[in-house]
């Protein structure tokens, strides 16, 4: 088991910056599958970013790629997101997954089931 928690949401203004980081707990952060997703008001949950655990490749979704940076620290078992640019669309409450560690296509990585590991989300809302 692995335990997430999230931390770093808040209000920002557009075309603003701000980071989140989920730190972990319990078993081996390494071996993780590491992703964000976010879910908006009356919304579904969707993708927004993934990271491996071997090599680190990282996925997108397209509505926020060049915007936003996944990144991990084994090290620290702690999970990143820097998200610069940010539109008002972005507002939303954020959540970090982790699933189990392998290769995976872009659309495969992408898909919440893949996750079994959830953190309880943090809010970011952007300003317009």
């Amino acid at each position: 088991q692995v335990q997430l928690v999230e931390s770093g949401g808040g209000l920002v203004q557009a075309g603003g910056s701000l980071s989140l980081s989920c730190s972990a707990s319990g078993r081996t952060f390494s071996s993780y599958t590491l992703g964000w997703f976010r879910q908006a008001p009356g919304k579904e949950r969707e993708f927004v970013a993934a990271i491996t655990w071997i090599g680190g490749h990282t996925y997108y979704a397209d509505s926020v790629k060049g915007r936003f940076t996944i990144s991990r620290n084994n090290a620290m078992n702690t999970l990143y997101l820097h998200m610069s640019s940010l539109k008002p669309e972005d507002t939303a409450a954020y959540f970090c997954a982790a699933g189990p560690g392998g290769a995976y296509s872009p659309g495969r990585i992408s898909i919440e089931g893949l996750y079994d590991h959830w953190g309880q989300g943090t809010q970011v809302t952007v300003s317009s």
